[in-house]
């Protein structure tokens, strides 16, 4: 079945070249320890099946996912490297799962007790564990990892890795860095008191992409990094990591595009688009791009000051973003026509747009961002 939005003159661009060099990048940097690329949320936007082939030719040792749909998916597609299951499967998902081959997670007593029921009758991968040391979202509490790990080997359930979640490794200041330590230190005392149910050769994790950069001493057996592979970084210190270890920069994956699909040329005081917010501030050309909030790019962006890219200069909203099309104050003097390029996510010219500047204008950040893309924009990989 075509993508939803295919026929009309919007896309977006992913950058394989781009998403190999990041992965590569990584892996050397975190080495010895090995890569797990995250592809949840539909590859942060980027298109999962679009994604996870480049990724493990990169250097990725397995893949990391939140819904076991998800890991479904990417098996439908032919892929057959370790797919983690990054969060604890309900009950009734176990099944399919366990079929699929995925790796599970097992957060929970509870959790603990309905894979033993599903052991009974198929035999899963082998298991990892997570520990709740301070995110407090998910994961069984230090005290009863033992408990947990006993539970699972009584079921004939193979340990294959313990692993922890790090909640401020993105920020900076003392705060962020006591605080990711003694989230460290609580790990390593759960792994010591239960390390008779820890067999030899359990993977132990605990680094996202903050974690893997800023905190070396997190990066353990392995490491699960999702923005860093799209080529951002949770924080621009983690620049001087990168620096310092001579990798260089990581590189933006994704560019969304469009075309003008019409154009008005209207007089100063014209109020363009819904609840006609904005006055034009002289006679303007005023480009129709058809792209709009539905999908994924908010209604917000006006009021944060957006601009795009349009013959390679930036170009400010000219009214509230619609349903499936936004307006651009392209100015009088100018010569933009329809069929022209728009660059609302990407590089034109000299000029770049990148998703740490939309998460500015609307107070949020680039996870969010890259994650909001929606699948109604097709996703075209390029090299």
């Amino acid at each position: 079945m075509p993508v939803e939005g295919w026929r009309r003159p919007a896309w977006a661009e992913v950058d394989l070249d781009a998403l190999a060099h990041n992965t590569s990048l990584l892996c050397r940097v975190v080495a010895p320890a090995r890569l797990c690329a995250v592809v949840k949320a539909d590859g942060y936007g980027h298109g999962a099946r679009a994604v996870a082939h480049t990724l493990l030719a990169a250097g990725a040792s397995s893949l990391g996912v939140a819904l076991v749909d998800e890991g479904i998916e990417l098996r439908d597609d032919g892929i057959d490297d370790e797919v983690l299951l990054l969060a604890e499967a309900p009950g009734t998902s176990l099944g399919d799962a366990i079929d699929a081959r995925l790796t599970l997670t097992v957060g929970s007593l509870r959790g603990a007790r309905e894979l033993a029921g599903a052991a009974e009758h198929r035999s899963p991968m082998p298991v990892h564990v997570k520990v709740d040391t301070g995110m407090h979202r998910q994961g069984v509490a230090p005290d009863d990892l033992g408990g947990v790990l006993e539970l699972l080997g009584a079921a004939g359930l193979a340990i294959g890795g313990v692993w922890t979640h790090l909640s401020v490794a993105d920020g900076a200041g003392t705060h962020t860095e006591a605080f990711t330590r003694s989230q460290l230190d609580v790990f390593r005392r759960a792994l010591d008191s239960a390390s008779d149910s820890i067999p030899d050769g359990a993977v132990l994790h605990a680094a996202n992409t903050a974690g893997a950069l800023s905190f070396p001493e997190a990066r353990l057996d392995l490491v699960r990094v999702g923005l860093g592979i799209y080529g951002y970084l949770p924080h621009p210190s983690m620049q001087a990591v990168l620096d310092d270890a001579g990798a260089g920069a990581l590189r933006p994956v994704m560019s969304v595009k469009a075309r003008v699909s019409a154009i008005r040329d209207l007089p100063a005081g014209a109020r363009p688009s819904y609840g006609r917010r904005r006055a034009l501030e002289r006679p303007s050309r005023v480009a129709t791009v058809p792209v709009g909030y539905a999908d994924g790019y908010p209604r917000a962006m006006l009021d944060g000051g957006a601009n795009v890219l349009i013959r390679g200069r930036r170009m400010p909203l000219a009214g509230v973003v619609t349903m499936d099309q936004l307006l651009v104050d392209c100015g009088a003097d100018t010569d933009v026509d329809v069929g022209d390029e728009v660059v609302l996510l990407g590089s034109q010219g000299t000029e770049r747009i990148t998703a740490d500047e939309w998460a500015t204008a609307l107070g949020t950040i680039s996870w969010e961002v890259l994650c909001g893309i929606k699948q109604r924009i097709p996703k075209l990989a390029v090299t």
